[in-house]
């Protein structure tokens, strides 16, 4: 059993306000993607790192909207729309449907990197957030 699965056993068993259903559907579809290990200090480093924004100007990061403390609340750097915890253990509904995870990591990846997660990156992130 890998690090990303054990993080994930702690997390499903913290309490029912944990959207365990629809994680482990996602680190399902992200195994059958070729995924084999699952990161959470992977997915602390791809949180925090900038990426260069295509349109040039100032750098970007998860950490723009979502702060450096996923448990903490966010706003969005544009709009200044308050953002709910990213952290599972603040916000046990944040991860309850998969079609939601999936919406949001091609929008924001797409903003944030320039480009689309790769399964591996979500995976590694979601295991980040999930042990949160």
């Amino acid at each position: 059993m890998n690090a990303g699965y054990l993080v994930l056993a702690g997390v499903l068993l913290a309490g029912p306000a944990v959207s365990s259903d629809a994680i482990q559907q996602m680190f399902d579809e992200y195994r059958q993607q070729g995924v084999t290990t699952m990161n959470a200090q992977a997915g602390k480093a791809l949180w925090e790192r900038e990426f260069p924004n295509k349109g040039g100007g100032q750098l970007r990061s998860c950490t723009d909207c979502h702060g450096s403390r996923p448990e903490n609340p966010g706003k969005h750097v544009r709009t200044g729309k308050p953002i709910e915890p990213m952290a599972v253990s603040a916000n046990g509904k944040r991860f309850s449907d998969p079609g939601k995870i999936r919406k949001w990591f091609k929008r924001n990846c797409k903003w944030t990197l320039g480009r689309e997660c790769s399964a591996q990156e979500q995976a590694d992130i979601l295991v980040f957030l999930s042990s949160q």
